[in-house]
């Protein structure tokens, strides 16, 4: 298992001025960085490529539905989703990433009063079917993520989350397992991680129940490492976090007081708790 960070911690998008977190999650001490690439045109590919090859990192992305959304009943916000996916896949090949995860179905944030519907659900495997095929040509691996009720409507349980990939059928095409989602919408978090199953885990992301510091709060931490252990999972636990200085992020995940001193000092003490929890093992 490799530990990486999202950039999130400093800035709410990745771009052209943001290449320089990279020497600064290297001497962290990490072993990969996530890019938050919700505008991949924004990204300086060359000198994001050199600066991970400099520093012997790998990577990962980020992303959600800026446009449109993959289970919309208009066929123009359909493609508008689809468009911008296909887009941060390509990116992300070309500066070596090797997932992109994120809920990329529809917009973070979008609630219509109701459940999913059928319709909606078809669209979405339709959707990532065609995102798979683009996913497959580029050879990067695609997360699904279920977020909570208060985020979205569409998928917020890993089950969910297995059965939509189920059907979208593609090796390129996995769950994406948060833990601060999962600890609101998981009866058992921990037993809900071992039926997604070694097959369809492609992405972990990991934070505390407060989205804080890993280890500070009440995430049955033990057994999820005993769980990726059986599982023989050898991906990214990257920690996804937020701090109230990075107001268009912290506004977007709801992040009303600090969880850390600042980005830096939650990205370090993270680390060191989960360094401890992967070398254990």
């Amino acid at each position: 298992m490799r530990i990486g960070v999202d950039l999130m911690l400093w800035t709410g998008c990745y771009t052209r001025k943001d290449v320089k977190l990279i020497d600064k999650v290297a001497a962290m001490g990490f072993d990969g960085v996530e890019f938050p690439m919700f505008d991949p045109s924004a990204v300086d590919v060359a000198a994001t490529r050199r600066a991970l090859a400099d520093q012997g990192l790998g990577a990962t992305v980020c992303t959600v539905i800026v446009k449109g959304s993959l289970i919309s009943s208009n066929a123009s916000d359909r493609k508008k989703a689809l468009d911008h996916v296909k887009h941060a896949l390509d990116v992300s090949r070309e500066i070596g990433a090797e997932v992109v995860a994120g809920p990329l179905y529809s917009p973070v944030g979008l609630l219509v009063g109701r459940a999913r519907n059928d319709t909606e659900w078809k669209h979405a495997v339709a959707g990532l079917r065609k995102v798979a095929d683009h996913a497959e040509s580029v050879g990067v691996t695609v997360g699904i993520e279920p977020l909570n009720r208060f985020e979205t409507y569409f998928l917020n349980i890993s089950a969910d989350a297995r059965k939509l990939c189920q059907e979208v059928g593609s090796p390129r095409v996995g769950v994406h397992y948060d833990t601060f989602h999962a600890n609101i919408e998981e009866k058992d978090p921990v037993a809900a991680l071992r039926k997604i199953g070694s097959k369809w885990l492609a992405h972990v992301h990991s934070c505390e129940n407060d989205r804080g510091i890993p280890g500070t709060g009440h995430v049955p931490w033990d057994g999820f490492f005993k769980a990726l252990r059986a599982m023989k999972y050898k991906g990214w636990i990257t920690i996804e976090s937020f701090v109230p200085a990075i107001k268009e992020i912290a506004r977007a995940a709801s992040i009303w007081r600090p969880l850390a001193k600042d980005g830096d000092d939650l990205a370090k003490r993270g680390l060191r708790f989960l360094r401890a929890n992967v070398d254990r093992g």
